[in-house]
């Protein structure tokens, strides 16, 4: 005899932690706004070791072009990749509080900002993915969470124990709490991947290649992951074969690979040192 599935509407979650007054606030919002608190702070802590690309003072500064990066393309490619409908209506682009990111569209956005950042400030590029690739893990735990919370993008069905009835999938099948999955590999995993390679050995003086490990990482276990979650309505059968986060995956591989590679002139060698106040 088979024990009843576990239901997701029996945790009593729901997507608003709060009211202000006749505000609601939903827990989506806390969890980036807490990413790039947490992330701040993580950042200043790795800018304090020799050799950081960059100063404290300069933080704040890039912390804006961060936020503006990530949540921009966040939403853009959302749009583009996985709800095309909403280009046909601009305005509702802006409606952040419907929900509707996309972690290929934020990394694009993150890619453009650090670069124009680089060029702004004259810090090395590179470095600068490494460092803020490792600030960046927060953001994965805290919004995998955040779906969870909300209920959306569960997986496909499961037999397993701890499979889960999610009352928006329509259907009382269990299915994989995929977002935990994701939160562990992508978030979880890749701090401790990260925080060791920074802290424990020297790959931290050899730019791009925290920022190539990091990619490597989060590309392998999201094209598997991709396996055990419930494809985006309308996107359930490419014809290609692979879903649109597996197919996102694949130059995120590719990028992570180049940034591993060793090129000529890439010799190991420790930075000059920066004034940090």
């Amino acid at each position: 005899m088979t024990s009843p599935a576990l239901r997701w509407s029996d945790l009593g979650l729901s997507p608003i932690a709060f009211h202000l007054g006749p505000l609601p606030i939903r827990w989506y919002a806390l969890a980036f706004i807490a990413t790039f608190a947490l992330g701040r702070w993580y950042l200043r802590r790795l800018l304090r070791v020799d050799g950081a690309p960059l100063r404290l003072e300069q933080v704040d500064d890039l912390l804006s072009c961060v936020v503006i990066g990530v949540i921009g393309g966040g939403r853009l490619g959302y749009a583009t990749f996985y709800q095309p409908e909403l280009w046909a209506h601009p305005l509702e682009l802006l409606s952040l509080w419907h929900g509707g990111m996309s972690f290929h569209g934020g990394l694009i956005g993150l890619l453009v900002a650090l670069t124009l950042f680089a060029r702004r400030t004259r810090v090395p590029l590179l470095s600068l993915l490494d460092y803020v690739g490792c600030a960046t893990p927060f953001g994965m735990i805290l919004v995998r969470i955040a779906n969870f919370i909300n209920g959306e993008l569960w997986g496909r069905p499961t037999t397993l124990p701890w499979g889960m009835i999610f009352p928006g999938a329509g259907d009382d099948v269990p299915r994989h709490p995929s977002q935990l999955y994701e939160a562990g590999w992508e978030g979880i995993g890749t701090m401790v991947l990260l925080s060791f390679l920074f802290w424990r050995t020297g790959l931290r003086h050899q730019p791009g290649r925290l920022a190539g490990a990091g990619l490597v990482w989060y590309a392998v276990g999201r094209f598997m992951l991709e396996r055990v979650r419930q494809p985006d309505h309308g996107l359930e059968h490419l014809w290609w074969g692979l879903t649109m986060g597996q197919t996102l995956s694949i130059p995120i591989l590719i990028g992570g690979i180049f940034l591993l590679v060793p090129r000529s002139g890439s010799a190991h060698r420790e930075p000059p040192r920066t004034a940090i106040s």
